[in-house]
This record gives C-alpha cells, sequence and structure tokens, in this order.
C-alpha cells in the first residue's frame, strides 16, 4: 500500500493524520431498499434474535433479579436532555435544529453498556443450542429451567472465549459464568484494571496483553481453536453479536411511538453511534436501515486517535488498513473504541447503509462527560459520550434540522466505579477551565 497515492486519493486522510476532529459524509450510500438487497443479514435474522431474546426472559429475570421489572427484557430509556442540549449549543456557539436525545444504554441492566445488547445474546444462544442438542431444552420450555443446578453443572464442561477492550468483556464474563460456563477474556492494555478487577471476582479467567485490541482477539481466537470445548465470541466477524445489537431498532420504534414522536421524511431520526470494531453500532444502524429505511440517517463516531472504522470506510479496505499504517498511536481514553483495525464484516456490511462516521477528541469527550453530569445529573464513560457532536458536525455542514430527532447513543458508563466516575469528572472540569 502506497500511502502517497493513497493520500492523494484520499486527501482526508491527512486530516485523520494530524488528529483533527472531523467529519467524513459517505458517497456509496444509496437507497436502503437496494442497499439491503447486497448484504448477508435479512430481517427474519433480526426477529429471530428478538424472539429468541423473549424465550430467556424467565431465566434473565431469576439469575439477574433487576431485570424483573422489566419482565427480563434488557432495554434501555430513551430521554430528552434539554439542559444539555442547550449546553452544547453554547459551549460549540452552534444552534442546531430539532430535538436532541439519550438512548440510555449506559443504564443497561446486567453489564451496563451497548453491549449487553450483542454480548449476552451470542452467550444466550450458545447455552440454547447446547441444551436443546442434548435435549436438556426445548424451545417450548419454560427457560426457567436454565437457572438449575443441573444446567449450571452441563455449562460447566464448556468454556467461551473473547477478546475485547472492556465492556464486550463484561457483558461476556459476566452472562457466562452465571449461566455456569468456564470463561476467558482476553484483554488488551486499554482495558481499564476496575473491568479486569470486577471479572475476576465474578470467577472469569483475565489474560492480559501488553499489546492492542486486535492481537488480544487474535490470541483468544488461536487458543479457543486448541480445545473443541471452547466457543471463541468474535467481536470482528459475528453475525450473532449483530443481530443481537440490531434488536435494539424494534424496540426503539417502540419508544419513539409512546413518546409521541413521529419519523418520516418531513420529520428525520438521526442516529449517532460510538464505534469501535464496529459491531454494536453496526447491528443497531442495520436495525434502524431495517425499520425506517431513507428517513433514519446514522453516523459513526469514533476517537481521533483510532478513527479504524471511518479509514477503512474512506479508502474502502475495510480490515486491510489500520491506524497504525497512517502513522496514528491508537491511544484514547475511550477503552471500547480503542481499535486499530475495524470489522472487514461490518465495514462491507453497512458500506452502503451508513451515512458517514467523524472523529472526537478525548478532551471534548471528557468535556462533554462534565457537562452532562452538571445538566442532566447522567454519568457517563468518555466513550458514551463520542455520539454528542454529530449535530454540531451536520450543522456546520449547513444540514436543515429543523424537524429533526437527534438520538445520541450513550454506550456505558453503568458499572464504572464511584472513584472512576470522579476521576473523570474532574478531568472534564479541567477542559471546561481552559
Amino acid at each position: 500500500m502506497n500511502m502517497q497515492q493513497l493520500i492523494k486519493q484520499f486527501p482526508l486522510i491527512e486530516k485523520l493524520q494530524k488528529t483533527e476532529e472531523t467529519i467524513w459524509f459517505n458517497p456509496n450510500e444509496i437507497k436502503t431498499e437496494d442497499a439491503l438487497k447486497k448484504v448477508p443479514i435479512t430481517k427474519e435474522m433480526v426477529q429471530d434474535a428478538s424472539d429468541r431474546l423473549d424465550r430467556f426472559a424467565s431465566y434473565l429475570q431469576i439469575a439477574f433479579p433487576e431485570t424483573v421489572k422489566s419482565n427480563g427484557i434488557i432495554e434501555s430509556p430513551l430521554v430528552a436532555i434539554p439542559k444539555m442540549e442547550s449546553a452544547i449549543k453554547d459551549y460549540f456557539q452552534v444552534d442546531f435544529g430539532g430535538e436532541l436525545l439519550l438512548k440510555c444504554d449506559n443504564a443497561l441492566p446486567i453489564s451496563g453498556s451497548i453491549k449487553a445488547r450483542g454480548g449476552i445474546y451470542e452467550v444466550l444462544k450458545t447455552a440454547e443450542t447446547l441444551a436443546i442438542r442434548e435435549g436438556l431444552l426445548k424451545e417450548t420450555d419454560d427457560y426457567a429451567v436454565l437457572a438449575t443446578d443441573k444446567l449450571k453443572q452441563f455449562f460447566s464442561g464448556y468454556s467461551i472465549a473473547v477478546g475485547s477492550t472492556g465492556n464486550l468483556g463484561l457483558s461476556i464474563g459476566i452472562m457466562s459464568a452465571k449461566l455456569g460456563f468456564r470463561v476467558t477474556v482476553h484483554m488488551s492494555s486499554d482495558a481499564k484494571q476496575w473491568k479486569k478487577d470486577m471479572l475476576r471476582e465474578k470467577g472469569v479467567e483475565v489474560i492480559e496483553y501488553a499489546s492492542d485490541y486486535s492481537i488480544a482477539v487474535e490470541e483468544g481466537r488461536k487458543q479457543a481453536e486448541l480445545d473443541p470445548s471452547c466457543f471463541f465470541i468474535d467481536d470482528e466477524n459475528s453475525i450473532d453479536l449483530f443481530v443481537g445489537y440490531a434488536v435494539a431498532a424494534n424496540r426503539l420504534k417502540t419508544q419513539l411511538e409512546q413518546q409521541g414522536r413521529v419519523v418520516s421524511q418531513n420529520h428525520p431520526l438521526y442516529v449517532y453511534l460510538p464505534c469501535g470494531v464496529g459491531g454494536g453500532p453496526g447491528g443497531v444502524a442495520f436495525g434502524l436501515k431495517l425499520i425506517f429505511g431513507d428517513h433514519v440517517h446514522c453516523y459513526f463516531a469514533e476517537p481521533t486517535h483510532s478513527p479504524c472504522m471511518l479509514l477503512g470506510m474512506l479508502t474502502g479496505l475495510h480490515d486491510k488498513i489500520a491506524v497504525g499504517d497512517i502513522g496514528l498511536d491508537n491511544k484514547t481514553a475511550a477503552d471500547g473504541l480503542a481499535v486499530g483495525r475495524p470489522s472487514g464484516f461490518v465495514g462491507k456490511t453497512m458500506e452502503q447503509l451508513i451515512s458517514g462516521s467523524y472523529t472526537i477528541s478525548d478532551e471534548t469527550m471528557y468535556t462533554l462527560l462534565t457537562l452532562i453530569a452538571d445538566t442532566e445529573e447522567i454519568q457517563l464513560e468518555p466513550s458514551a459520550l463520542a455520539g454528542m457532536t454529530g449535530p454540531i458536525h451536520l450543522t456546520r455542514n449547513n444540514f436543515n434540522l429543523e424537524n429533526a430527532t437527534h438520538i445520541v447513543w450513550a454506550t456505558g458508563g453503568g458499572m464504572v466505579p464511584d472513584n472512576e466516575k470522579g476521576i473523570y469528572y474532574k478531568k472534564g472540569q479541567q477542559y471546561l477551565k481552559l
């Protein structure tokens, strides 16, 4: 790959190299209906995932009593954040039309992040498949049976492995250990210490690497291949993870309807999704396109030091290019987004469906973290703020957002220990004073 030729072809790379906050609008986006015909995922696959999660509801209520109030469904609130909206407009000196909402995946039960969707779903599917194969479960059974010692004993004969920068490891570790599986989480150097500690407390084996996310995934995959009783959950290539995330869209549609919010050509929906390797935001965006078609516009948000999906989509090289190839260090406080090489599967699936991608600095994420804590009393982790500058970028690029609904996907923060929250908040305060 000749970098000079690449930069000549895609001048935006120079901005990425300078770690400037920037936005890329996808020139390959086409009508949703046409794009959906070209991808390997279908509406039926997403419905199948939704039905499976419904079957597990009775088990989840026993295993995780915090899900009782939602009848065993792992879902998060959708809330308006008018004070934060005013604070952002003041801070950036930009007025944008429409209303700003927060999708609070930071408050998802069990593991407090978006990974409680795809990650937990794939573990549940693995458990169901094994139990049905052994004649211990039928789809028509009450899945509460999975909470019995007999089933836990059965699952202890199998192990689950995953490579993660943090939140995916948490959701898979917590869920797998609860079912009775042996679990190994391969953690990259970016993973926060408290996440490793929490997993170990729950009986999960954590293997640490001095290098980044891609190496942790690769090593996890290699070790799992040596053990026929081990299932590797592949954040880079998993269709199950992807459809687990996509289930969110139908539930969001219900929430919008309950709040009387219309999505149409004259009332477009803009959704801003923090993006690491791409599975979570890709799955959610895919689900939204299935439901709202051309009336929804999805943007990925990535750290200025780790814009792997933007780089992969911009060049069309997907997982054949990494941020290190253009001289970036992949170092960011947004640990879940510290990914140097994007998922080729997600990039290719979404390349004609996504509206664009933009970058955000750690300083901006910390600043926004403190602003939302002050204005709305909502505590998030840095990566969960990545979506917040989406409407600013669009306004600066002359989008008419008058009747728009903006949804910032707050991807995590619910499990962050109080002392860590305090450290995040103080950092944001310092940047606000500058």
